[in-house]
Order: C-alpha cells, then sequence, then structure tokens
C-alpha cells in the first residue's frame, strides 16, 4: 500500500506495449456546461422536512417535503414524490413533484409528467409534459420590453376609447 506522497514500485509502473501512452491517447472533450451547471447543488431527500427560507446562488433539488420561500440564483428542481408549499424565484424550475405556490423564472419552466402545479407561474420559456397538471395563472414568453410595450399599449387603446379619440 502507497502512501499519498510514495511512489508506486517499478514493477506496477510497467505498462503492456499495446497500451497507449498519454502522447498518443486520443483527448477527451468535456461536454459543454452551462452556467447553472458550474453552480453546487444542495440536495435535501425524500425523507426530510424543512419549514423556512433558502436563498443563495447555489442550485437546490428537494424530494421531501417544504413549506417557505425560496429565493435562488441557480436552478430549483423538484423530484418525483416532493411536496412543496413555497412562493419560489429561480434561474431554471423543473417540477417533477407537487408545488403549491407562485413561480417566478428568469429563464426556464419545466413541468414533468408527474409534475403540479397549483399556483401562478411567469417565466421566460416553459415546458408542459403529457400528464402534467396545473392550476393557476400562466405568464410565459414576454421579456421587460415587450410586456412593457403590450400594458402602455393596450393601455393607450383604453385612455382613446374612454376619450372618444
Amino acid at each position: 500500500m502507497a502512501v499519498w506522497n510514495q511512489t508506486a514500485p517499478e514493477e506496477n509502473k510497467e505498462k503492456s506495449p499495446a497500451a497507449p501512452t498519454a502522447s498518443q491517447a486520443t483527448p477527451i472533450v468535456p461536454p459543454k456546461e452551462s452556467v447553472s451547471a458550474n453552480r453546487s447543488e444542495s440536495i435535501f431527500g425524500a425523507g426530510v422536512t424543512i419549514e423556512g427560507k433558502i436563498e443563495g446562488d447555489a442550485n437546490v433539488r428537494i424530494g421531501g417535503k417544504f413549506k417557505g420561500e425560496i429565493n435562488i440564483n441557480g436552478d430549483l428542481n423538484v423530484e418525483k414524490g416532493a411536496h412543496l408549499s413555497a412562493k419560489i424565484n429561480a434561474a431554471n424550475v423543473t417540477i417533477d413533484g407537487e408545488l403549491e405556490g407562485n413561480v417566478v423564472a428568469n429563464a426556464q419552466v419545466k413541468i414533468l409528467e408527474s409534475g403540479q402545479l397549483v399556483g401562478d407561474l411567469k417565466a421566460k420559456t416553459l415546458t408542459v409534459a403529457a400528464g402534467s397538471r396545473m392550476r393557476g395563472h400562466v405568464e410565459f414568453g414576454w421579456t421587460g420590453s415587450d410586456l412593457a410595450k403590450f400594458v402602455n399599449g393596450r393601455a393607450h387603446e383604453t385612455d382613446k376609447a374612454k376619450t372618444g379619440g
């Protein structure tokens, strides 16, 4: 057994002639990672029940029960079998369990086949799988400037109707 700073005996260093050397080996290109994938991830398993507030820059994966508020710059994954009663603000949200509460995602929300959402949802993009369930108000596809144009345009039309012009 070698200690961390000891070298292995010479007999273990011999290689068969068919084995490629480091210079002959084909380089392995790592998969392209998203910005969120570079974040650390906190996991709360199926047997865990938490009540309170979660804040931070990390990704969060919940498999148990949570009640409270989640405000993270990373991704939130609600696993199958999880039960959440929460107000959520995250970059991306994937729902495969049950969630009661409002969701705001800066990027994407995915409601998977066994996912259930009871509450309002606001996101840049939304993906809904067949078999999932949702009850609430949904807004997606709007950027801040698009929404402002729509609201201002609608308000302008309303003002014209009121004044007769």
